[in-house]
């Protein structure tokens, strides 16, 4: 059905970013499977349909709100290609009533989302279901979020979250949150804050303000916590910050004169960082419970960002004791490292995939800078883009999207933030309404 087809083409676009998916066929008088052509190399969205939101008590606009966000969480993808309004044939007036298949397969809509919205009080309930309309089945029963109005795009977020997951066989990303850098003023004299936004860039939140530099900021595990970088004492401290209260406490890292580039390890208990002391960098790790450190590194070359892998097993960081830029691996604890990367130019800001598939980089060569995509042991290296300054790359939780850092060239330009998919595709601007740099994508809210 189209569950198991459309996970399986989103699975192998990790190993053939190539394929395409070709308009699916009608199914079999006896209820067959969709059939999914691989044909060319682009990918042809999945036409869906959703229909406002039926209104079950009290929630008016709301209802309208949360499906049409629903509805461009998933068109933003670019797996998916909304089916205008004015295109249906039936309107569903009754939540609980049977679905008229005939009439969305005429107009070829193959998945259909129905739902339903009521506010009692502050609680505010949504529930919905999704149809394969050409086989006729309804993909999941009894689908339902509850929340608060005010917290209605979260609703809309969850909804398109479990739709995704549904017909793509992955996890989705939508009711998530970004840290980063948010910049203001001429380029020369350029006050940075850090803040937070919904994924797609709403309800940004300032954490900070702009009195002294901040750079580098990155989620814990679990969301509740950022790292970051603070010139406040005039040279760089890790600071870790409680979201919820913005609460800030600097941490007590190794002796050194500078320390940067912090992570958190994949339990929270420890973070890994950067020492800049008598001229050498190395990484070390702090113990955050004991305060206890520990020398990862010891090496006369610049050793920095950090990131740890999901079973917490390896590091992978740059370095540059090759002579150049390069990027490597090694044991958690420490060991001999191990290089990775041998294309041309010079490459830097690893970040493990929480999937453990693949890790982001950077990639400077011939002038450009690239965001890029390889295996863990540098095979299948692929360049994803290509611009004056792409730099910072941050995972989406299921590992199939990268949020970076866009650069435009001229006295006028600033840094921005884009999304890519890592098939290269669907490159896309996220509005922060200003200067945004260095992000960290979060995990899924609870």
């Amino acid at each position: 059905m189209l569950t198991r087809l459309l996970g399986a083409i989103c699975a192998s676009l990790l190993l053939a970013p190539v394929f395409v998916v070709g308009p699916a066929q009608p199914a079999t008088a006896q209820g067959g499977p969709l059939q999914i052509e691989i044909t060319e190399g682009v990918i042809e969205p999945i036409p869906v349909a959703v229909p406002t939101f039926q209104d079950e008590g009290g929630a008016g606009q709301l209802a309208a709100d949360i499906a049409r966000l629903a509805a461009e969480d998933l068109a933003g993808t670019g797996l998916f290609r909304l089916i205008p309004t004015d295109a249906y044939i039936s309107q569903v007036s009754d939540f609980a009533a049977p679905v008229p298949y005939a009439d969305w397969r005429a107009i070829n809509a193959q998945a259909l989302i129905t739902g339903a919205v009521s506010v009692s009080g502050s609680t505010l309930n949504v529930k919905f279901r999704l149809y394969d309309v050409f086989s006729g089945a309804e993909l999941g029963a009894g689908l339902q979020f509850t929340g608060t109005p005010a917290g209605w795009r979260r609703m809309g977020h969850k909804v398109a979250d479990a739709v995704y997951s549904r017909i793509t066989g992955e996890g989705g990303y939508f009711d998530s949150r970004v840290a980063f850098v948010a910049e203001s003023g001429p380029k020369d004299n350029r006050a940075r804050r850090l803040a937070v936004m919904d994924y797609d860039g709403a309800n940004i939140q300032y954490l900070t303000d702009s009195s002294s530099l901040v750079l580098s900021p990155r989620f814990s595990p679990t969301g509740d916590r950022l790292l970051y970088t603070s010139y406040s004492s005039g040279f760089p401290r890790i600071n870790m910050l409680q979201v919820a209260s913005v609460g800030t406490q600097t941490l007590t890292t190794a002796d050194g004169e500078m320390a940067f580039t912090p992570r958190f390890s994949r339990d929270g208990s420890q973070i890994i960082y950067s020492i800049s002391s008598g001229g050498n960098t190395d990484l070390w790790r702090t113990d955050l419970a004991t305060g206890q450190h520990t020398r990862l590194t010891n090496a006369p070359s610049i050793e920095t960002s950090p990131s740890l892998s999901p079973d917490g097993s390896q590091i992978v960081f740059e370095s540059d004791r090759s002579g150049t830029q390069q990027i490597y691996i090694m044991p958690a604890g420490g060991g001999e490292p191990r290089r990775i990367s041998f294309g041309e130019g010079r490459y830097g800001s690893p970040v493990w995939s929480p999937r453990g598939d693949l890790i982001a980089f950077t990639k400077q060569n011939a002038g450009r800078f690239h965001i890029g995509v390889m295996r863990t042991d540098g095979s299948e290296e692929r360049l994803l883009t290509a611009s004056f300054l792409d730099e910072s790359p941050t995972w989406a939780p299921n590992g199939r999207v990268l949020m970076f850092t866009r650069e435009t060239q001229g006295a006028a330009g600033g840094p921005s933030l884009y999304t890519v998919d890592i098939s290269g595709r669907n490159l896309r601007q996220v509005p922060t309404g200003g200067f945004a740099s260095d992000p960290s994508w979060g995990p899924l809210q609870p």
